[in-house]
């Protein structure tokens, strides 16, 4: 099972766009959003919930939670 950062650098790297406009997007740094997709912070609910509205994910895909 993946880790949701590691998602999150996939949807951002297959839509070929940088840490800088994602960060953009959050309203936050570069520099925090990196931390975010390393793993080294965790990142607040709001921005997963604007990421998956951005990215057009359930926040169920992000974190890697299957329904049984």
């Amino acid at each position: 099972m993946k880790e949701y950062w590691e998602i999150l650098r996939e949807l951002r790297e297959d839509r070929d766009l940088k840490q800088s406009t994602v960060a953009h997007v959050l309203g936050t740094t570069q520099q925090v959003y990196s931390r975010y997709e390393n793993g080294v912070n965790e990142m607040p609910i709001r921005h997963l919930r604007t990421l998956c509205e951005y990215y057009n994910v359930s926040a169920d895909y992000v974190l890697s939670i299957e329904r049984k």
